[in-house]
């Protein structure tokens, strides 16, 4: 059986290795990212409160039609 240790040893040597290929981005990469990330989560926000606010209504107009409070 091999020793646990040497395997992990050799686990974060190839990781060291796989980190220091990758393509790492620049600054005005990361920041045009970000802003691709805002505005997603914003409109994605903005969808979910209409959603939500329209099947309220609907749920309340049917409840008065059917009779409930």
């Amino acid at each position: 059986m091999a020793n646990p240790f040497s395997r992990v040893r050799q686990f974060y040597k190839e990781t060291v290795v796989e980190l220091k290929r990758a393509n790492w981005p620049n600054f005005s990469e990361i920041r045009s990212s970000m802003l691709v990330v805002f505005v997603a989560i914003f409109l994605l926000g903005a969808f979910i409160s209409l959603v939500d606010f329209s099947v309220l209504n609907v749920i309340s107009l049917c409840t008065k039609l059917l009779g409930g409070n």
